[in-house]
């Protein structure tokens, strides 16, 4: 009897049909770039010093410029060689004071010792930020103490990932693809509204976590029905193509946030577009695929009809009814179940296992870490961002390109090698060579870009059919546990060393590029059914190596 994909050899694997359908998951995908890394624009850190009372009437009593007010009253501490503003600390003075010079008000104050010594306080009363930029860490005071804060922000979104991928993904299953999609397109873009109207801190906290609770569910259901309705031939194209579409999403954020640099206003203009949609109620068939699976076949034929009839196309008559792919089993014929102990039970199994969850673990703390890293570096931040996104098309063709002719294992080590040692050198390339240390991040980028698309497809290739969502779901969780540390990795180490976090990026990078070499080659093979092909391929892939 003829499967899904045979049907699809007679009424088009990627024609008119699946080309529009294809178009309209890609907005999807696109939508989905403000929620992973929107943080570098909502929770962008501008510059900022200590509030003193008194220092505004004292400046304008005395005619001071910006520049001598912060000369004058704001204390320094030397850094990489240059005087900076201290951020979290301010002299504790009455500034208010009537006998304070105009031309030096602490002289009076430092008579017998050193200004350096004078006495510091905290910012007991607030602080002043730049005016030009509003983001959740100038209206809630993110900052100094409390600067842990954005990294929970962040942090809340990917442990909502973590947690609501496996419930979208039963959802996805056990409802349908397109009803997933709706219904987590629905939640996403309420929540986003709720975030850009939270009244304090923790409600935006919540409502993030909300938002990245169905979010990424939303995103894979528009992955996987966009591969189950195209066939075979198209179907890793298609998937690269779908998440460059996520680049796409990353310059329009961008632009918009160059537009709007109000953290509110930004997070309503990326989220209340988002309601379109559910216009994919109309304009998206359900799964065919799911709905075979399901024993839906009627309702599965008049699908098949209506891509049939847009791809101009006739459906042979031999192919009319669809039978279950389990109906062709032999009866009494049982299919193994999966479990999580499949997953390490065997020597080449745990090898898998480990290797793909340490990958998806250091493409998404490299790939997050990498984005956020441009909001604290020094230069133009969005068009450091621009750039980087852009590296994200050449990933992508280099890819389509290359797994085919190539293969899949030395272009993932490469690029892994590539995205570390890019790292490391603009880690220690100065500051005064900004375009060379841009080109490494970019390179960096590219690299990381390719390691985590080729993880993503790699990863369903290397397990057995009955284990295979199972593997995907385990190994992905570690890509949400990267994104949950690597706010805490960037911001926190940057405040001993601002380059640390590159540094660490290498050394987790160089380790997942040489884990990769320890991967069997999958370009040209037959999907393994069973954990015995598993173990058998590894055998001969062995003798030949020999």
């Amino acid at each position: 009897m003829p499967d899904f994909d045979d049907i699809l050899e007679h009424i088009g694997e990627f024609n008119l049909f699946q080309k529009r359908v294809f178009f309209l998951i890609c907005l999807l995908s696109a939508a989905f770039a403000p929620i992973y890394v929107g943080v570098v624009f909502l929770g962008f850190i501008p510059e900022h010093r200590c509030w003193n009372p008194g220092v505004a009437e004292l400046s304008s009593r005395c005619g001071w410029s910006l520049e001598e007010e912060l000369n004058y009253t704001v204390p320094k501490g030397k850094t990489n060689k240059e005087t900076l503003t201290s951020q979290c600390l301010r002299y504790n003075v009455n500034w208010n004071a009537t006998d304070l010079s105009c031309t030096d008000p602490l002289e009076g104050l430092i008579t017998h010792w050193d200004k350096s010594n004078l006495s510091l306080t905290t910012c007991q009363d607030g602080w002043v930020y730049d005016s030009s930029i509003s983001s959740i860490v100038s209206e809630f005071n993110l900052v100094c103490e409390d600067s842990w804060k954005l990294d929970v922000f962040q942090a809340c979104v990917n442990a909502g990932f973590f947690i609501g991928s496996v419930n979208v993904g039963y959802i996805a299953d056990r409802f349908g693809r397109k009803t997933s999609l709706l219904i987590t397109s629905l939640i996403t873009s309420i929540s986003g509204v709720l975030v850009a109207l939270a009244p304090n801190y923790l409600w935006s906290v919540i409502f993030r976590f909300l938002q990245g609770l169905v979010s990424k569910g939303c995103w894979t259901a528009g992955y996987i029905l966009i591969t189950e309705i195209v066939g075979p031939g198209y179907r890793r194209t298609v998937a690269i193509l779908y998440q460059a579409a996520f680049t796409v999403g990353l310059l329009i954020l961008d632009v918009v946030a160059y537009a709007i640099p109000h953290w509110r206003w930004l997070q309503l203009a990326i989220t209340l577009p988002t309601f379109l949609l559910l216009l994919y109620y109309w304009c998206l068939p359900e799964s065919p695929r799911w709905l075979i699976s399901q024993g839906q076949n009627a309702r599965a034929m008049e699908i098949v009809d209506d891509i049939a009839k847009k791809n101009g196309k006739m459906l042979p008559a031999q192919f009319e009814i669809i039978i279950l792919e389990e109906g062709n089993e032999e009866e009494g014929h049982e299919k193994p179940s999966p479990s999580l102990t499949d997953l390490v039970k065997t020597p080449q199994m745990r090898k898998y296992t480990f290797i793909l969850m340490y990958n998806w673990f250091t493409s998404a703390i490299m790939y997050q870490g990498l984005i956020m890293h441009l909001g604290i570096a020094a230069g133009n931040v969005y068009l450091d961002f621009f750039y980087s996104a852009l590296v994200e098309f050449p990933a992508a063709i280099i890819l389509i390109f290359t797994i085919e002719r190539v293969g899949r294992r030395y272009p993932w080590a490469a690029a892994n090698f590539v995205a570390g040692i890019a790292c490391l050198a603009a880690a220690f390339t100065p500051d005064d060579m900004f375009w060379l240390k841009v080109t490494l991040a970019c390179l960096g980028r590219m690299g990381i870009t390719m390691a985590f698309e080729m993880v993503c497809f790699v990863n369903t290739e290397l397990y057995p059919t009955f284990l295979r969502n199972l593997g995907v779901m385990v190994c992905s969780s570690l890509c949400d546990l990267g994104g949950i540390i690597s706010p805490f990795v960037v911001y926190r180490l940057a405040e001993i060393w601002h380059e640390l976090p590159l540094v660490v990026f290498t050394l987790v990078g160089l380790i997942a590029g040489g884990s990769v070499l320890l991967l069997p080659e999958t370009r040209g093979r037959t999907l393994p059914e069973t954990i015995e092909d598993v173990e058998n391929f590894h055998q001969y892939h062995t003798s030949q190596l020999n």
